[in-house]
């Protein structure tokens, strides 16, 4: 079976699973999530793996040991590369979709590089390009957990501060819902996202992959 857009009934599942977070709605509709929400994005992960390589596609089952939220299941569906430690990611939602990628858990050792780059000027002009390339292509860095101040050692009025503060080294892209979700343009939106991110990924595999690797083996 080849993928053949992604199906409109997972917009109103994942709308009516907000309102309905619980086991017994759940096990009532699941047959809407095997049916219209995993195979579609199964089918297009299968189309997407010749180029980006292994996707894995999460489980819908929250984690709320530690969590105040106690609903159990997650309101979206998400893939990642399975190729750590940078990764493309994509997730489907009510809200529309979002396409990105990048390390989200950054090691301290590797966000300390990646700060060493950003301040040093001769680094910076070889990252920069990267930046504008994900900026024309409509992606923005993640700024979720970002310090409110300087980092230690650098100066609060520093001109790339903005980047100073990062924790993640992520960038999304949000989609709308749109008639192409429904049709196979959807794989030729999507991998076309994913190849403007491809740089961004590079960049960082080469500039902070030993540091990653190095912690992420312990």
């Amino acid at each position: 079976m080849s993928f053949t857009g992604l199906n409109p009934d997972a917009i109103a599942f994942f709308g009516e699973l907000a309102e309905n977070n619980t086991r017994e709605w759940w096990l009532a509709n699941k047959h809407r999530y095997d049916e219209n929400v995993r195979t579609p994005f199964e089918l297009l992960a299968g189309e997407l793996e010749p180029e980006f390589g292994g996707l894995k596609i999460f489980r819908p089952y929250r984690d709320v040991r530690f969590s105040a939220d106690k609903t159990p299941y997650k309101t979206h569906i998400g893939m990642v590369s399975s190729t750590p430690p940078v990764a493309f990611y994509l997730q489907l939602s009510a809200e529309g979709l979002l396409v990105g990628g990048g390390v989200y858990d950054v090691p301290p050792p590797a966000l300390a590089r990646f700060r060493e780059v950003v301040a040093d000027e001769a680094s910076f002009a070889r990252l920069e390009p990267v930046l504008a390339g994900l900026t024309d292509a409509g992606f923005t860095l993640m700024t979720d957990d970002a310090l409110r101040t300087a980092p230690r050692g650098y100066p609060v009025d520093h001109p790339r501060i903005d980047l100073l503060r990062l924790k993640h080294l992520a960038v999304g892209l949000r989609e709308p819902v749109e008639d192409w979700w429904f049709t196979p343009v959807a794989y030729d939106e999507i991998s076309s996202h994913w190849r403007a991110v491809a740089p961004w990924l590079t960049w960082l595999a080469e500039n902070l992959g030993d540091d990653l690797v190095r912690v992420r083996a312990r």
